[in-house]
């Protein structure tokens, strides 16, 4: 019945009426209804949201093996959510639902040896971990083998296999994926050089709100590789990675307005987005904008806001 309610099953999919029936299964000791029950509690579905009540559940259903509680459990103690961090326990617990053969476990087990958390450091281990995960067609997992292979991490450096690997989790819509595999088209790393297919690549990331894909797409734009040159969706393109926070796209419409590449001359504009860019520790806008106030481009002139932050001779 709480899976009818929660599905809206042949029934008017109601999750307070599920989270009551998967309340009474989990307390007659149903591991599966006690791992869904937690689930209520920790995203609120239903009802209050408790954290201390997901992670009970949680324990109990973990306590009869089931492995969607057991990785939950180490997301909560990896994140610290409703308890002290304590990356020990998240790896006790996603070990053994890695070894039932969860891959979600198995890739949070991955970054926990790759960042040396709750455990000694072992880019080996990481290896092994993401290995088993992305031959089960983990998405991340591949993404992340695809890295050790390009940094040689575990593993020798292998860009061909790397490429390998963003293509299969880029293909799955993993837009971090998406992007770097626009990258070795881009730069023809391990893959012929295609700008075209970099462009591709790019759009699918971009589409998912990646804003790395959209400031390469700009850049692509403006140089007029794989497409014909356009300022003006250069430009587009750069406002979006911008509108992110992207400091390299807010540096470069900086840069456009200030020389009036593709839109007309503006230094206000350009101020703007050196400012923008520079409070994000971008240096060559911080170095812009030190010219901006010698010369009294876009402000008032000030030679005192000009600062070395090193020692001259």
């Amino acid at each position: 019945l709480g899976r009818l309610y929660n599905g809206g099953l042949g029934v008017t999919q109601d999750h307070a009426k599920a989270r009551d029936w998967y309340t009474q299964a989990a307390e007659r000791g149903n591991a599966e209804a006690q791992s869904i029950l937690a689930l209520y509690y920790y995203n609120g579905e239903g009802g209050e949201q408790n954290l201390d009540k997901a992670r009970t559940w949680f324990e109990k259903a973990a306590a009869q093996g089931d492995s969607d509680a057991l990785r939950n459990l180490g997301i909560i103690y990896a994140e610290g959510e409703g308890v002290a961090q304590d990356y020990k326990k998240a790896y006790d617990y996603w070990k053994q639902a890695a070894a039932q053969g969860d891959t979600a476990a198995q890739n949070g087990l991955a970054q926990l040896y790759h960042d040396g958390l709750g455990v000694t450091q072992d880019f080996a281990q990481a290896y092994q971990w993401w290995k088993t995960a992305a031959e089960q067609d983990n998405a991340n997992a591949q993404n992340h083998l695809a890295i050790c292979y390009l940094q040689g991490e575990g593993v020798n450096k292998d860009s061909k296999k790397a490429c390998e690997w963003f293509e299969k989790a880029a293909i799955q819509g993993l837009s971090e994926a998406q992007f770097n595999l626009g990258v070795f088209y881009e730069k023809g790393r391990g893959i012929p050089q295609n700008y075209e297919k970099a462009r591709e690549w790019y759009e699918k990331a971009a589409a998912q709100g990646n804003g790395f894909a959209k400031y390469n797409l700009g850049t692509l734009y403006a140089d007029g590789k794989g497409t014909p040159q356009d300022y003006g969706k250069a430009r587009e393109w750069f406002e979006k990675a911008a509108a992110q926070g992207f400091s390299e796209a807010q540096h470069t419409l900086g840069v456009l307005y200030d020389n009036g590449t593709g839109v007309a001359q503006d230094y206000d504009q350009a101020r703007e987005w050196y400012e923008k860019a520079a409070a994000q520790g971008q240096a060559e806008s911080q170095y812009n904008l030190g010219l901006f106030y010698d010369n009294g481009q876009g402000v008032p002139q000030d030679l005192s806001l000009i600062h070395i932050s090193e020692p001259t001779r």
